[in-house]
């Protein structure tokens, strides 16, 4: 029988393992502290509870671990990007950053992606599986000591879509928020979509505190149905509609991601698209120079996307480039996996 994964059990879940044991209701209290303040990576290491109680969760559960198979550190500043060996030999990526406001970790949400948008390199190994919430948690702690460092923001936007996983990111978001744990705020917490409506709508209506990011990259249906196939299913006139719902119930304006692509998306026309659709939007446009992917043909430098910048603010759309960090190792996910896949 497979070992289940104790480190993706909420407390109320293992209060009631740990009665069945026969055993006192708080040892589970002890046990999650184990888990999710300190740490652990085994259970030997649970010295504050009896070897018998040990013994008899070692025999029913176990603790996951993930271990590097790669380490990239930028040159250029503090950036580092991890390929992370999963226990089934999969792979996933995970980039650390620093801010003048702390550490910030982007992590992976599944093993490959199902979107197939054109200018990413997460899709083009293919799908896999979804993370656990173990798995999702595991790459801030394997992070944290691989660089020593405690990780005070956390993104989703590493490979897959998060919302395509809703379930599990759910349960990761109520683990890494647990007062009884880890005590994260939500609101340091961002979950990247490529424009899942219907999941837009369940996310808001939980009201957890996170910030939306939306992947939008195009301002015409024609457009973004040629490079975003999850546009194809959902609309820009269904997507907005969902954001702005966002906004009337959590009050959290919406994050527009948009990579520059010269030549594709980055005209006065596309400027003037873009801000026709964000009107009456509580948004903010943040501007990516697409990275460069040696399977697509999409390039971009940051002054074009400063240019592009400036063509939204004479319209009066609030926009910012996003800093570049990490550009001497490639640090969008993605394409480590796919090396590592074709090895």
């Amino acid at each position: 029988m497979e070992k289940r994964d104790i480190l993706s059990m909420n407390l109320p879940e293992l209060q009631l393992v740990i009665q069945e044991m026969g055993e006192p209701k708080f040892r589970a209290k002890q046990i999650y502290h184990s888990l999710h303040v300190r740490k652990v990576q085994s259970f030997t290491e649970m010295t504050d509870i009896s070897s018998k109680i040990r013994d008899k969760l070692q025999t029913d559960f176990c603790v996951k671990s993930l271990f590097v198979s790669r380490k990239l550190a930028s040159c250029l500043d503090d950036t580092v990007k991890y390929l992370y060996r999963l226990p089934d030999g999969q792979h996933v990526e995970t980039v650390l950053m620093h801010y003048h406001h702390g550490w910030r970790l982007c992590i992976s949400t599944q093993v490959g992606c199902k979107m197939g948008c054109q200018f990413c390199a997460s899709t083009i190994a293919g799908y896999v599986r979804n993370l656990t919430p173990s798995e999702m948690l595991l790459q801030i702690d394997e992070t944290e000591r691989q660089a020593g460092v405690q990780v005070s923001g956390i993104v989703l936007m590493g490979i897959g879509e998060p919302m395509d996983n809703f379930d599990n990111v759910m349960r990761f978001l109520e683990l890494l928020s647990d007062e009884n744990g880890r005590r994260m705020s939500l609101r340091h917490v961002t979950i990247s979509t490529c424009g899942v409506v219907p999941k837009i709508y369940e996310l808001a209506d939980r009201k957890t505190g996170i910030t939306l990011a939306v992947s939008l990259h195009q301002s015409s249906d024609e457009g973004r149905s040629a490079i975003m196939p999850v546009n194809r299913r959902w609309n820009l006139n269904e997507l907005m509609e969902a954001c702005q719902y966002f906004f009337r119930m959590t009050g959290r304006r919406v994050t527009f991601e948009y990579a520059v692509m010269e030549g594709e998306n980055d005209s006065r026309n596309d400027a003037r698209a873009l801000a026709e659709l964000l009107k009456g939007q509580q948004a903010h446009v943040n501007l990516i120079p697409v990275n460069n992917v040696k399977e697509r043909s999409f390039h971009a430098t940051r002054k074009s996307a400063i240019a592009f910048q400036k063509k939204l603010e004479s319209l009066g759309v609030h926009a910012t480039v996003r800093r570049t960090l990490g550009s001497d190792i490639e640090a969008a996910c993605g394409q480590l996996r796919h090396d590592a896949e074709q090895s």
